[in-house]
């Protein structure tokens, strides 16, 4: 769309809706702020001109190609009017538009405005419109938008949707492998990998995922102790079923290992927390290296290994030091 000054994408001089013959017959309808305004917002005079016609046709509820070319040019202005996407939904319905080339028109708009709502709101209307021929072509345009901004919050959402209600799964575990092959901290990408796993059709579900899943993220965290991203992952891959997670000894090892390498991990320390507390059986080789980091002095074992375990939290993290002190008064209780 234009400025003030007035050139349109194409180059052309921009004319005023006053001086197009196509909406003389049209009377502008100005926006109503009252006899008195407190403060009147000072509206460029381009943008004032397309929004009082664009009122006069709305409140006509015309259905007309003229109408669908305004909203089109007060969406250049403003892409957030929710109004005007409103309308302009109402008009290419009632038209029997072209959707196909819809998407073209708003995916250029939001190339510009990915982090506007109602621009999302609208790709999601047409592509319930459209059904499942626009699946790759959606997920394609979300991959683009999340290129440049990894964690563009309108993007992963949109692309869940299209993934849960109109397919496209085939591939995007191999997408989640990119992303965090690319960066492993992208929090977002380890969500959509959640997903994938747990909901994906063709997959089997997280039972017949769990055991890839688990090695894949011990990987991660043994490359990466400190992101805390992997370890919620890992958590997660247990969801629901504590019993499995305490039996499974890939788990208090990841813990072990990394506390060899960085007594302060909170992230290790957390979860050997919550196995020990949900009944883990320390290794012997568990034991001593927790008594070492909590007391150095050889003989000056520590008779509860989680309260050891929340004493050492006190220290390394003292951030939350009240939350581990209350941890700690759990545990004897």
């Amino acid at each position: 769309m234009s400025s003030s000054s007035g050139e349109e994408e194409g180059g052309e001089e921009w004319v005023p809706p006053s001086r197009r013959p196509e909406l003389a017959d049209v009377t502008p309808l100005p926006q109503g702020d009252g006899p008195c305004p407190v403060v009147a917002i000072a509206y460029r005079d381009d943008f004032r001109e397309v929004m009082d016609y664009f009122r006069a046709l709305y409140a006509a509820g015309e259905r007309s190609p003229r109408a669908l070319r305004l909203t089109a040019e007060a969406i250049g202005l403003n892409p957030g009017n929710y109004t005007v996407w409103h309308y302009r939904r109402v008009v290419l319905e009632a038209l029997d538009a072209d959707l196909l080339q819809e998407i073209i028109f708003v995916d250029r708009i939001a190339e510009c405005n990915h982090k506007n709502y109602q621009v999302w709101h609208h790709k999601r209307w047409l592509a319930e419109k459209l059904g499942p021929e626009v699946a790759t072509s959606e997920h394609e345009f979300t991959r683009k938008i999340l290129d440049s901004d990894s964690k563009n919050y309108h993007a992963w959402s949109h692309r869940q949707w299209v993934l849960q209600a109109l397919g496209g799964w085939e591939s995007e575990l191999q997408y989640c492998n990119q992303l965090l092959a690319e960066d492993v901290f992208n929090n977002s990408a380890w969500n959509q990998r959640y997903l994938v796993v747990t909901q994906s059709p063709i997959l089997g579900g997280l039972a017949a995922m769990r055991d890839s899943e688990v090695d894949y993220t011990v990987e991660a965290i043994m490359a990466n102790p400190q992101n805390e991203s992997s370890w919620r992952y890992l958590r997660g891959l247990y969801k629901g079923d504590n019993n499995l997670l305490v039996a499974d000894h890939r788990i208090s090892d990841v813990c072990l290992k990394v506390l060899n390498n960085d007594w302060a991990c909170v992230f290790a320390l957390g979860l050997l927390l919550d196995l020990l507390r949900l009944g883990l059986q320390p290794s012997d080789e568990l034991k001593g290296t927790i008594e070492t980091i909590n007391n150095p002095d050889p003989g000056a074992g520590h008779a509860d290994l989680a309260t050891a375990v929340c004493s050492i939290l006190q220290k390394c993290d003292p951030l939350r030091i009240n939350y581990w002190s209350w941890y700690q008064t759990t545990l004897s209780s």
